[in-house]
């Protein structure tokens, strides 16, 4: 399974990891996953330290609109994405720009200043 998350409702977190090769049906699976817990105004760190993102610009478009299309019926959480690689960096870019709303979004290279980050926001929030 190339996504595999936790979700820990006492802390409102969830925290997924990608490995190997990371498609468009992985991320939605994992979307889903999430809504289906109503875990969408939890704190995420989504972790692609160990991907290979295989994501084509229309994949991301497509992510864009699912997230833009969530806003309209939930507030979202935070997200850190971890992203050691350009490739990732870049396609984590990319989502950043096309699922933007209401949320703080931060792209790290290192997952222990993610972790930082999100744990500076209420895990009421």
């Amino acid at each position: 399974m190339p996504v595999q998350w936790t979700i820990s409702k006492p802390h409102r977190l969830v925290i997924a990891v990608a490995r190997d090769e990371l498609r468009l049906e992985d991320v939605e699976n994992y979307l889903d996953g999430v809504t289906v817990a109503n875990a969408l105004t939890f704190r995420k760190i989504f972790d692609m330290t160990h991907a290979v993102v295989m994501l084509s610009d229309a994949d991301m478009m497509a992510l864009g609109a699912r997230i833009r299309a969530y806003l309209k019926v939930s507030k979202l959480g935070p997200l850190a994405i971890v992203a050691v690689t350009e490739r990732a960096y870049e396609q984590a870019s990319l989502f950043q720009v096309l699922a933007e709303g209401d949320r703080p979004v931060k792209i790290f290279r290192e997952l222990h200043l993610a972790r930082e980050w999100l744990d500076a926001f209420d895990s009421g929030s």
